[in-house]
């Protein structure tokens, strides 16, 4: 049996360090990180096109696309004699794949670790349980090879966190339902993010846990125990959660 190849799809944290990065897409993502942050407030309107052509240094044309993306990402909304606003978050598209590398590189804070802990829990215990019911031989093979690639990255936290996605990505794939698994590729770049916070790889016994937890996890939907893969997969999610809130709460 051949070994399983990662499911990492390409997001917007895995562009090669060679990708050039248009005019278009670099003002797009200067723009959304400010709205994320609130230096532009929701309500606020936009400078002046004068004075966005002067920042970004671009084209009427490439300034006027790359407001256009925004608008329809839910962040902004043109009104005539008005100008242009930043609209109520609310109407924020933050499953786009975009906008979450966005909020990753503003920094993870408390509350978006627990608005991400919070869809985790709703999501991949479900997809744990469907992957118990409708798994084949090279899901299962997929699984393992993950499982094995976490026990071997013993020293590259980077490494360990991508086995770990790895893992977590196949199982929504074995769910067997196609909505789970592109809800698993959206929320991918925060996961990747969220695993290197506090990496296991910092301590032997905490690696050898976090393996064999994961590991559990795989037993159960091999087992075709749908109950008990959810549960193993909900304590894995609240053990990162944990770890990783006692660290900051320590720093």
């Amino acid at each position: 049996m051949t070994a399983a190849l990662p499911l990492t799809s390409q997001s917007a944290s895995a562009r090669g360090p060679g990708k050039t990065v248009s005019s278009h897409d670099q003002i797009v993502r200067s723009l959304g990180q400010d709205i994320l942050a609130g230096r532009i407030a929701p309500g606020d309107k936009l400078p002046g096109e004068a004075d966005l052509l002067n920042r970004f240094g671009v084209s009427r044309t490439a300034l006027r696309e790359a407001l256009k993306t925004l608008s329809a990402k839910g962040f902004l909304v043109v009104k005539t004699r008005v100008g242009t606003k930043v609209t109520d978050p609310l109407r924020w598209n933050l499953f786009d794949s975009e906008v979450l590398a966005w909020q990753v590189a503003n920094g993870m804070d408390a509350r978006f670790r627990r608005h991400l802990a919070e869809v985790r829990r709703a999501l991949e215990p479900a997809a744990a349980a469907l992957a118990a019911r409708h798994r084949g031989v090279d899901d299962l093979a997929g699984m393992r090879a993950a499982v094995e690639a976490m026990r071997r990255e013993q020293q590259s936290e980077h490494g360990f966190a991508q086995a770990d996605l790895n893992l977590h990505l196949r199982i929504a794939a074995a769910s067997g339902n196609p909505l789970m698994r592109s809800l698993a590729s959206v929320i991918e770049t925060a996961l990747l993010e969220a695993f290197t916070l506090s990496p296991p790889t910092r301590s032997s016994v905490l690696h050898r846990e976090t393996v064999d937890l994961h590991e559990r996890i795989v037993d159960h939907i091999e087992s075709g125990d749908a109950s008990a893969a959810a549960t193993a997969m909900l304590a894995v999610i609240d053990a990162g959660y944990r770890r990783v809130e006692a660290e900051k709460d320590a720093g």
